[in-house]
C-alpha cells in the first residue's frame, strides 16, 4: 500500500500527516465527493475558524481511511470498525506536546459524529445506515476552575502596571477593569466610548458569542482613555480606540506587555484570560449578583458565569467556618475531658443535659435543633406520674440557663399542677 504523502496543515506550525482533497480523490473519489460537499454547505453558515477546523477533522479522517482500508470507497462504506481503529490512531498521532489530548480528540470525534449526523438528516444518498461515531466515544473532559489572581498577586500588577509606559498601562488597566476578552479589547472601534445617564460607557464590538454589549467604564479608566487620546500619534487615530501606530494591536503583543508588568511585579506568568476571571472572581466576592456578572462579561447563559460562584463561595465559605468553629470547640471540649482533671471533670458534668430517661453528652458549645424535641411536640402527652422528672428538668434547665426549656417544663408543671386542683 503506498503511503499518503506528508504534508504542512495551513493550521499549524508543524508537521502532521494530513493529506489534501485532491489526494483523498485520486484514491477515494466518492468519499471524497461526499465530504467536501459537506464542509461546502457548513461553510456557508460557520465562521472562518470553525470552517477550518471541520474541514482538517474530516481530512485527517478520510486520510486514515484510504490508507488503512482502500475497500472503503464512499462515506456508506464507513462501519464501527473503522471508527475504533481510527480512535486509536487519534490517541497515538503525535501532538504539540507529545500525544494528542483529550481535548483535540473529542473535537475531532464530536465533528465525525455532526457530520454523520447531519448527511443523515440532509438526506444524503452516501451516507451509512447508522451514527458509527456514539456519543460514548467522546472522552470525558477535566472541568478546571479558571485560573485567577488573588487580590494580593492582582494588587501587586497593577502597581507595577502604574510605573509603565502610558500605553501598556492603557491596555493592561483596561483588560483589568472591564474583563473585555482580548479578542474584544484589540478590536474597539474609535467611537466606542459614549455617555449615558451622566456616566461614560463602552461599547464592546460584536465578538467571541456573536452578541455586543454596553459597559460601565470606570472614571480611572476614563481618564487614562483621555490622556492617551492626546499622547497618541496621528497613525493610530483610525480605524481603533486602543492602538499607537497604523496597525491593529494584536493578542501576541498585549500577552506580552503583560507578561512584562508581571515579571517586574514578580509574579510570574499571567496570560491576559485571568484578568478577565480576576475581575469576575472579585465582582461575586463582593456580592455582584451572578445576572449583572453574566452581563458584564457578555455571557449568553448563566451556566458560564455559575464556574466564577465555584472558585469562590462566599456562602459556603461562611458555612464552612461556622461548622469548623463549632467542632473545634467539641475538639477543645473532649480533650479537657480527657486531661481527667477535676476542672475537666466539673466542665464536663455542666455540659450533660437532663432528658426524660437519661442525658445528653452534647458539648455546650454545639448546638442542637433536636433538644427537647419530643417535649415540644404536639403528639407529646405527660401526667402527674412524670411530675419528679418534669421537676428536675426544669431545674436542670434553670442552672444552666436555659430559659427557652425551663419555660417549657414550667408551662407543663403548671399544667399539671391545674389538673391535680
Amino acid at each position: 500500500m503506498t503511503a499518503i504523502p506528508v504534508v504542512v496543515s495551513p493550521t499549524r506550525n508543524r508537521v502532521a500527516k494530513e493529506v489534501t482533497w485532491a489526494q483523498v480523490m485520486q484514491r477515494s473519489p466518492g468519499l471524497a465527493a461526499t465530504m467536501v460537499r459537506y464542509v461546502e454547505q457548513v461553510a456557508l453558515s460557520l465562521e472562518a475558524s470553525s470552517i477550518v477546523a471541520v474541514d482538517v477533522s474530516l481530512r485527517l479522517f478520510a486520510g486514515f481511511l484510504v490508507d488503512t482500508d482502500p475497500a472503503v470507497t464512499c462515506v456508506a462504506d464507513i462501519a464501527r470498525v473503522h471508527v475504533e481503529a481510527y480512535k486509536g490512531w487519534l490517541a497515538d498521532r503525535a501532538g504539540r506536546s507529545g500525544t494528542s489530548s483529550k481535548k483535540t480528540i473529542a473535537q475531532r470525534l464530536g465533528m465525525l459524529r455532526t457530520f454523520f449526523n447531519r448527511i443523515y438528516e440532509w438526506d444524503y444518498t452516501d451516507s451509512p445506515a447508522r451514527n458509527p461515531v456514539f456519543g460514548s466515544d467522546m472522552p470525558r473532559l477535566d472541568d478546571p476552575l479558571p485560573r485567577f489572581l488573588d487580590d494580593v498577586t492582582n494588587t501587586r500588577l497593577l502597581r507595577a502596571t502604574a510605573g509603565a509606559d502610558p500605553f501598556t498601562r492603557l491596555v493592561i488597566e483596561t483588560l483589568s477593569r472591564t474583563g473585555l476578552r482580548v479578542g474584544e479589547l484589540v478590536a474597539l472601534e474609535p467611537d466606542a466610548v459614549f455617555s449615558h445617564n451622566n456616566g461614560w460607557w463602552l461599547r464592546v464590538p460584536v465578538g467571541k458569542l456573536h452578541n455586543d454589549r454596553n459597559i460601565p467604564l470606570h472614571p480611572h479608566l476614563k481618564a487614562l482613555l483621555d490622556d492617551w487620546d492626546q499622547l497618541r500619534p496621528a497613525a493610530s487615530r483610525g480605524r481603533w480606540l486602543i492602538a499607537d501606530g497604523d496597525t491593529q494591536l494584536t493578542r501576541h503583543r498585549v500577552a506580552r506587555m503583560l507578561n512584562r508588568i508581571a515579571k517586574v511585579a514578580g509574579i510570574g506568568h499571567v496570560h491576559p484570560h485571568q484578568l478577565r476571571h480576576t475581575l469576575a472572581t472579585q465582582a461575586i466576592n463582593r456580592g455582584m449578583s451572578l445576572e449583572a456578572v453574566a452581563l458584564l462579561l457578555g455571557h449568553r447563559s448563566l451556566r458560564m458565569t455559575l464556574v466564577y460562584a465555584r472558585i469562590a463561595d462566599s456562602t459556603v465559605a461562611a458555612q464552612y467556618h461556622d461548622v469548623t468553629a463549632r467542632v473545634e470547640a467539641l475538639y477543645q471540649a473532649t480533650s479537657r475531658t480527657v486531661a481527667g482533671s477535676r476542672g475537666s471533670k466539673v466542665a464536663n458534668e455542666l455540659q450533660h443535659r437532663m432528658l426524660g430517661n437519661g442525658y445528653c453528652t452534647r458539648p455546650a458549645e454545639l448546638d442542637c435543633q433536636f433538644e427537647s424535641i419530643c417535649e415540644g411536640c404536639t403528639f407529646f402527652s405527660t401526667n402527674v406520674e412524670f411530675r419528679p422528672t418534669l421537676q428536675r428538668q426544669r431545674d436542670d434547665a434553670a442552672a444552666k440557663g436555659q430559659q427557652p426549656r425551663q419555660k417549657m417544663f414550667e408551662t407543663m408543671l403548671t399544667a399539671l399542677d391545674g389538673e391535680v386542683s
